[in-house]
């Protein structure tokens, strides 16, 4: 009897180091679970992480093509486009519309004013860097091409003449009282003359000239005349729709 006793005693003994054992390699098991969760939870995060990053980064990129080379947001802080532009529109252009065509007579474009351009350029690295960010600039016009390339252009008697014929203009914001008689453009190959329409209240190339002197870009009349022409170069893109404010959102063409 007392060997039975012996024999189950030893069993049970046993049997408790084996549960024993394996409660010790599940806890043992549970516990390098938790830390593959935790793992995996940290590779995870760390990849999400990336993911965004990715995301983000590709946004301000395209954000930047887009604005480099697509779309020009233009706001217009005077009234010299009035009717056809209010003063604090908001509008849209494409960079692209001149790549494969010419610039129109009628267009309205944003260019690169001629004068603060040259002034511009004869500033060093820093002296730009702390010129745009006062504020002061406005570098980027908005006007409407009047006189293309190779043209005569003449202003008289409150009306434009194209190589000797009267332009009509129904955009013209008034009555043209101001600055409308007695001049002439000789509009030099791959230049374009730009006039605002509210002729009246514009400064445009009727003015430019003089500001140049005025500015100490030249003393010289002839040199000053070529102030009053833009490059094709520097014009940036064709302005097609004002969407801001919202209640005149809308082509800027008729």
């Amino acid at each position: 009897m007392s060997g039975k006793k012996k024999k189950t005693g030893k069993m049970t003994a046993a049997k408790e180091a084996r549960n024993t054992k394996e409660q010790v390699n599940e806890a043992l098991n549970a516990e390098s679970g938790k830390a593959q969760q935790g793992k995996e939870k940290g590779t995870n995060l760390k990849a999400e992480i990336i993911s965004w990053v990715e995301v983000i980064a590709i946004a301000v990129a395209l954000a930047l093509f887009i604005n480099s080379f697509i779309i020009i947001n233009a706001n217009v802080p005077s009234g010299s486009m009035e009717k056809t532009i209010m003063t604090g529109d908001r509008v849209l252009g494409l960079r692209f519309s001149y790549w494969f065509n010419d610039p129109q007579r009628g267009d309205i474009v944003v260019f690169k004013y001629p004068v603060e351009y040259a002034q511009i350029q004869e500033m060093s690295f820093f002296e730009r860097l702390g010129y745009r960010l006062s504020g002061k600039s406005t570098e980027n016009y908005i006007k409407r091409i009047i006189g293309l390339p190779g043209e005569t252009v003449e202003i008289k008697d409150g009306a434009v003449y194209i190589d000797g014929e009267k332009l009509e203009e129904d955009y013209i914001n008034g009555t043209w009282t101001v600055v409308n008689d007695g001049l002439t453009f000789e509009v030099p190959e791959d230049h374009y003359l730009m006039l605002g329409d509210n002729r009246n209240n514009s400064s445009d190339a009727r003015y430019w000239p003089r500001i140049a002197i005025k500015e100490g870009l030249t003393d010289d009349i002839e040199e000053a005349m070529t102030y009053a022409y833009v490059p094709r170069k520097h014009i940036l893109g064709k302005a097609y729709l004002r969407y801001w404010p919202f209640s005149s959102f809308g082509t800027l063409y008729k």
